[in-house]
């Protein structure tokens, strides 16, 4: 049910690509509805190589949408408490949406590993990506912080797919003959760049 409703969503996205549209999903993608950011940027991005939309702007307004479904999880957690997230991941509800008391204690893990600054990497970072924000609102980070962590490290990661979607989709003919295999190289050269990024950062800091 809840993948014919994202293959719904999609639909309905790519007739109605618009700033607003972008916002709007990213916004879901950043809180704990698992909607992957690479089904939102590069189609935009395809717009954007088009002529429809401006590059830059569907960087900004992912970002936009990231930094509020953010706070949304941000304040989810702080509001409601260790106790309250840990049973709403292992309720009905919960799973439908895919999350568990694994996936949640991985993200708090990685968020004590790396302080305040794993809600940056931690937004490179597949599967610790949209869930960050959680732990941050149970250790009740700082607000202006989490806010500017979350701006770089979502400017980042969104850049990355705009400019791969930029010119893979912009190669019209290449991409309806090799679709699946472009769609797997953006995904792969996306999550390569953020474990460069992640590596780098952690050698900084040994």
């Amino acid at each position: 049910m809840l993948k014919e409703l994202f293959s719904t969503i999609i639909e309905w996205y790519l007739a109605h690509i618009n700033y607003g549209t972008i916002t709007l999903l990213m916004a879901i993608e950043s809180s704990f509805i698992p909607l992957p950011s690479e089904l939102v940027i590069p189609p935009a991005a395809w717009k954007a190589a088009q002529g429809d939309l401006n590059i830059y702007l569907v960087v900004v307004f992912s970002t936009i949408g990231a930094i509020l479904g953010a706070l949304f999880n941000y304040f989810f957690a702080l509001t409601l408490g260790r106790a309250i997230i840990y049973s709403f991941s292992e309720s009905g509800l919960g799973k439908l949406f895919f999350l568990s008391r694994t996936k949640i204690e991985n993200a708090e893990a990685y968020f004590v590993r790396h302080g305040k600054s794993s809600t940056l990497i931690g937004r490179l970072v597949p599967g610790v990506r949209h869930l960050i924000s959680l732990p941050a609102g149970l250790a009740r980070m700082n607000l202006r912080h989490f806010i500017l962590y979350t701006l770089i490290g979502s400017t980042v990661w969104h850049a990355i797919l705009a400019a791969l979607g930029y010119f893979l989709y912009s190669q019209k003919e290449l991409l309806d003959k090799y679709f699946a295999e472009l769609t797997w190289i953006l995904i792969a050269l996306g999550i390569g760049f953020a474990i460069f990024l992640l590596y780098r950062f952690l050698k900084k800091h040994e």
